[in-house]
This record gives C-alpha cells, structure tokens and sequence, in this order.
C-alpha cells in the first residue's frame, strides 16, 4: 500500500469517525434536553437513576469520546490513538456479545425482574413525581394502563390510561412488539456490530500501514 492509498484509507476513517462524532453530539443534546426539562422521570423502582435523559447522555458520551479517537488518530496518523480507538470499541463489541449471551441465558429471571420492579413502581406513582412523569409517558404513548393491566392500579387508572377496561398492560404491550419486530431489531443491531468491525479493522489497517511507513522512511 502506497502513500496515496495510505490518505485514502485515513481520510475514510477520519470522515466515518467524523460522522459517528456528530451522531454522538447530537444524542448528548438529546440526553441533556430531556435532563433540563426533566420530560421522563424514572420508570424502574430499584434503579431510580435509570432514566431516558442518564441513558442517552451515556450513550452519546460514549459514542463521542470513540469517534474522537479515531478521528484525531485517524488524521494524524498517531498509533497510541488508534489504538486506543480499537481497544475500545473492542471492548464495548465485547460487552454486548456478553450482555446479549446473559439475556438469553437469564431470559425468564429477567422478566420476572422487571416485571416485579415495574409493580413495584406503581405503588410510588402518587408519592414520586418522577415516576409518575415515567408511567404518564410510557401510557400516553404505548397507549396502555399499568403492568399487566388495568387491575394494577386498583381500580383508580390515572388519566394517562386509556378508558377501555380491557387495554393491555404496558410490559405485556411492550413485549408483543418487541416479538413482532423481533426480525428488524436483529437486523439493526446486527449492523451496529458490522461497521464496529469494520472500525476496528480500517484502525488496524491504518495503524499497521503507518508503521510499515515509519519503518520504510527510517522513523
């Protein structure tokens, strides 16, 4: 590989980066507005940290800080950055394989799990705002009523549930369309991991080329 396919190669792991680096930006805006104006309040009773605004920010934090690294590695040529750049998203490829393995393995004591911390949160919808924001949210917009059902509340539904005694329950709800689009989530993180991959491998590439380079030229 040539000089000139040497800053072909850079250049398209500098834009790919720059590309993921604005994505992350724009999640982190996201994070930080549904955080200032406080929309969803926290859903999970042993978890009240678990909100959409934290896991956003994390995310796109996350997303930011990755794409820097390759950016900056990527444009000049620096093998400690790029290196890093793999480590990284090594590491985070890794630990989706791991949590995506444990989910299967511990799928039933997952559900139960949930299932328990959600009821558990019902019983604070009055006596917490946040969780009461969380509950009006996820009703008004899977257009369902409690857990399970209507029956969790007692016989007193909030407004946010629908009128019909009949409507599904927000978990339940939540699971059947998971099940029915199944196929497009796989096929969506199954792409996440491809172009993970393919990071890792333009970072490799690059990171060995400089250094055939370096080598060539005496550095």
């Amino acid at each position: 590989m040539g000089m000139s396919s040497l800053k072909v190669l850079k250049y398209v792991v500098f834009f790919f980066n720059l590309l993921f680096w604005v994505c992350g930006c724009t999640i982190l805006g996201f994070g930080i507005y549904f955080l200032i104006k406080n929309s969803f309040g926290a859903l999970f009773y042993s978890l009240p940290s678990l909100t959409v605004g934290n896991v956003v920010i994390i995310v796109g934090a996350i997303i930011m800080v990755v794409a820097f690294l390759g950016c900056m590695g990527s444009i000049k040529e620096n093998k400690c950055l790029l290196m890093s750049f793999f480590v990284l998203l090594l590491f985070i490829l890794l630990t989706e394989v791991t949590m995506a393995i444990l989910l299967f393995v511990y799928e039933q004591k997952i559900d139960d799990y949930v299932a328990d911390d959600l009821s558990q949160s019902i019983q604070r919808y009055r006596s917490d705002n946040n969780t009461k924001m969380a509950w009006d949210g996820i009703q008004k917009y899977l257009e369902c009523c409690g857990v399970n059902g209507t029956s969790d509340w007692n016989g007193l539904p909030p407004e946010s549930c629908p009128r019909d005694p009949k409507t599904q329950g927000c978990y339940v709800k939540a699971k059947v369309w998971f099940h029915s689009n199944f196929l497009y989530i796989g096929i969506l993180i199954i792409s996440v991991c491809v172009i993970q991959v393919l990071g890792m491998s333009f970072a490799l590439t690059l990171n060995c080329q400089i250094e055939k380079n370096s080598q060539s030229l005496g550095i």
